[in-house]
């Protein structure tokens, strides 16, 4: 059974106070400052009257990925379009260390917040800038979802089999990469201002933490001038190495990257003959053989169920795990004694309690927090900019609609 945890709006953490001006959207940014939100940082969500973009990919009516991404956040909601909304950005970014932003490049500067301006306003402050392609460059210009970089950087390439198309990831790789990459460049300049006072401007892309990740296969390719095959999930380095099916149609992965365990894997399946044949003796003759050795496998791991296929290996010490679907893994064992996957209460969702995954990274002395469910659009105007603006003036920015409450705007 999964964990229960409530929110508790007392908790701190290694990052409290903080503050972080978010005015990204969708994946990238949102995941980047999840990292920051989960140990502790302030940060306030500044969205436009219709919302963060990820608010419209519901699932059955409700914000799934807004939910889930955008816990232990706050919520202003501006009118950027007008000079009395960015003064407010800029006020804000007076008393932030962090601000990040995700539109196309040039956009920023249209608004009248370029780089310049915001250090001009704040001397230490950290600009996190994402885009598709980067601030530079001659596809500065382009827009860049991750689909798009997912095909240029060479991963679709390489992914799936040999006798059909390249695949796409069915999940937001990129973006993923993006975000986890940018908050440890995002940590590594804050660390640099909070030395010498001086803030900077991180240019993250999508494409080159996901680009970067595919080492070394320039490298390779610049010695064999040979392309990478499309494997499915064999592995062009090890061999065997490839997803199996059981007899009562599970499948499991299997993985035998040294020679240590190609030795257990033929011992176990009962056949320790051909450790010694010619075909299989080392990781480089399997690989020139390797139709050979995977039926031997697959024909080994066909016999078995899943149950005895993973108390076999397992007891043997070879490297398999199953094949999960999330139907499975909201249920296993280890998922759920590991608290990677949590529940905390919300109304909206069957049940009363919404799945969504653990804090990460995990830290000794500063686990992460469970501080507020993520905000509702505007709900934080009151709390946030009352005190920075004064009530007179937030009355006349709300008449005048530039500060808008999700249920009237």
């Amino acid at each position: 059974m999964l964990t229960r945890r409530e929110f508790d709006a007392a908790a701190t953490g290694a990052l409290d106070g903080l503050r972080v001006v978010d005015l990204s959207r969708l994946v990238a940014g949102n995941m980047l400052t999840k990292m920051l939100s989960d140990q502790g940082a302030e940060v306030i969500k500044v969205e436009p009257p219709a919302g963060d973009s990820l608010r419209a990919w519901k699932v059955g009516g409700v914000e799934t990925s807004w939910k889930t991404w955008c816990r232990n956040k706050r919520s202003i909601c501006l009118d950027l379009r007008q000079p009395d909304a960015i003064a407010v950005v800029k006020r804000l970014t007076e008393t932030a260390a962090i601000f990040v932003e995700s539109f196309r490049p040039g956009v920023l500067e249209e608004m009248g917040l370029s780089p310049a301006t915001l250090h001009a306003l704040n001397p230490r402050l950290v600009i996190v800038r994402v885009s598709g392609w980067g601030q530079t460059g001659p596809f500065a210009h382009k827009p860049g979802f991750g689909t798009l970089v997912e095909g240029y950087s060479g991963f679709a390439a390489i992914n799936g089999y040999a006798d059909r198309p390249p695949v796409l990831p069915p999940m937001f790789m990129a973006d993923a990469y993006a975000g986890l990459m940018g908050s440890a460049s995002t940590l590594i300049a804050l660390r640099h201002a909070e030395r010498t006072g001086q803030g900077q401007v991180v240019d993250l892309s999508l494409f080159e933490p996901i680009f970067s990740v595919l080492e070394p296969q320039m490298a390779n390719y610049r010695i064999t001038r040979k392309l990478k095959p499309r494997t499915g999930s064999r592995s062009t380095n090890t061999a065997p190495r490839n997803a199996y099916q059981t007899k009562d149609g599970g499948w499991v992965g299997l993985s035998s990257s040294t020679q240590a365990i190609f030795v257990k894997l033929m011992k176990s399946i009962g056949r320790p003959e051909l450790v010694e044949d010619p075909r299989f003796r080392t990781n480089s003759d399997r690989i020139r053989h390797i139709e050979e050795i995977d039926a031997v496998v697959r024909d080994a791991v066909a016999q078995l169920t899943m149950e005895e296929a993973l108390a076999q290996f397992d007891r043997d010490g070879v490297t398999i795990g199953p094949i999960m679907d999330v139907a499975g893994l909201e249920q296993d064992h280890y998922v759920a004694g590991r608290e990677a996957l949590i529940e905390v209460p919300d109304a909206e969702i069957p049940g009363g309690w919404l799945p969504m995954h653990g804090e990460v990274p995990r830290l000794s002395a500063t686990p992460g927090i469970l501080r507020n469910p993520a905000p509702s659009l505007g709900q934080d105007n009151d709390a946030l900019l009352a005190p920075l603006l004064g009530a007179e003036e937030l009355a006349r920015l709300r008449a005048a609609r530039i500060v808008l409450d999700g249920e009237t705007k």
